[in-house]
């Protein structure tokens, strides 16, 4: 590459971020991380992925996270991320968090899936050699594996790390029980567990039910995904339904009833976030910030001016008992 068309990053990125420590840990994480889970697959715009992380790096995100299967295809986010570190990245790789994950089918037959050490351990070397890193910052088992021991799988984890694989350990979609119990484990082993990663919305707030106290009280960071409730939580559902919206084409995780069934709440949950001059998402990234316990809020983005958007958020994350009583009775 020219030195002509070398990426400078910011210089005032880090006066655009706010950083909050990880749990117990030495660890500070942006309040927003960009998460790789669409927008990044083999068949995405390369350029515009690249455009994505610079525009990130620029405003101060220093956490990229990833997992095997993240694409379509799986393994191809990992693949293309690997690139754009090359091209552009190489040089800042010491101010990046950059964080993978296993616990999901990646290859056929009995070794390609859950939670077992044969598993995870190659899952992170294959995840390694496609971004062509020595090691990820964070490496987390992404659900859990009810036939395999937690010994067992906790024990990978410990081993990772050992190996300098990882430098931390975390874990996603556990419960309250399995994940203290998880918590205990990696602490007798002397690799304690940094982070959670749970789903949480204004729209799915199952982890105030024990999980967020539980984080809390163990000194565990929290960092949340799909803070959008995969965009009903944005202004894209409130005059209606775009043809090229997710839930116009019945994406699993999403469908016209369930927008249909919501519009009202997503109507007035943006009354209340116009008042506070912010935008529907904005306020629902503020509204997950206004509690200490969250370390991060993982958002997506398939254009540079959502990331923008977003951004906005953390200027403001602090909510009036009022504000708190109308977007409860609204829910």
């Amino acid at each position: 590459m020219s030195k002509k068309n070398k990426y400078i990053a910011d210089e005032n990125r880090y006066e655009k971020m706010n950083y909050r420590r990880t749990g117990n840990s030495g660890l500070l994480l942006p309040e927003l991380s960009l998460g790789l889970w669409h927008n990044f697959g083999e068949n995405d715009d390369f350029k515009n992925a690249r455009n994505l992380l610079k525009c990130a790096f620029d405003n101060g995100i220093t956490h990229f996270d990833l997992a095997n299967n993240y694409g379509p295809p799986a393994g191809s986010a990992e693949k293309n991320f690997g690139k754009i570190v090359k091209k552009d990245f190489k040089s800042y790789r010491d101010e990046l968090i950059i964080s993978s994950k296993a616990g999901y089918g990646m290859w056929p037959g009995p070794y390609g899936d859950w939670g077992s050490k044969k598993f995870l351990v190659a899952s992170l070397d294959q995840s390694l050699q496609r971004m062509g890193l020595d090691y990820v910052d964070i490496f987390y088992h992404h659900r859990p594996d009810e036939n395999t021991p937690l010994e067992e799988t906790m024990g990978a984890l410990d081993l990772i790390v050992k190996q300098g694989k990882a430098l931390y350990v975390g874990l996603s979609n556990y419960r309250p029980e399995r994940a203290a119990e998880a918590f205990k484990i990696l602490k007798d082993l002397g690799t304690p567990c940094l982070i959670h990663q749970p789903r949480y919305s204004l729209f799915d707030r199952w982890i105030e039910d024990g999980l967020l106290d539980l984080l809390g009280n163990s000194g565990v960071g929290a960092i949340c995904f799909s803070p959008l409730a995969q965009g009903m939580l944005t202004n894209k559902y409130i005059n209606g339904l775009p043809k090229d919206s997710r839930a116009v084409k019945e994406s699993p995780f999403l469908n016209t009833q369930t927008v249909l069934e919501m519009l009202p709440k997503i109507k007035a949950l943006n009354e209340i976030a116009e008042q506070r001059n912010q935008n529907l998402a904005q306020m629902a990234i503020s509204w997950i910030l206004k509690d200490d316990r969250i370390t991060s809020v993982l958002i997506g983005a398939s254009k540079t001016s959502q990331i923008l958007d977003s951004v906005k958020a953390i200027e403001n994350t602090t909510f009036s008992d009022e504000e708190l009583a109308n977007i409860n009775a609204v829910l």
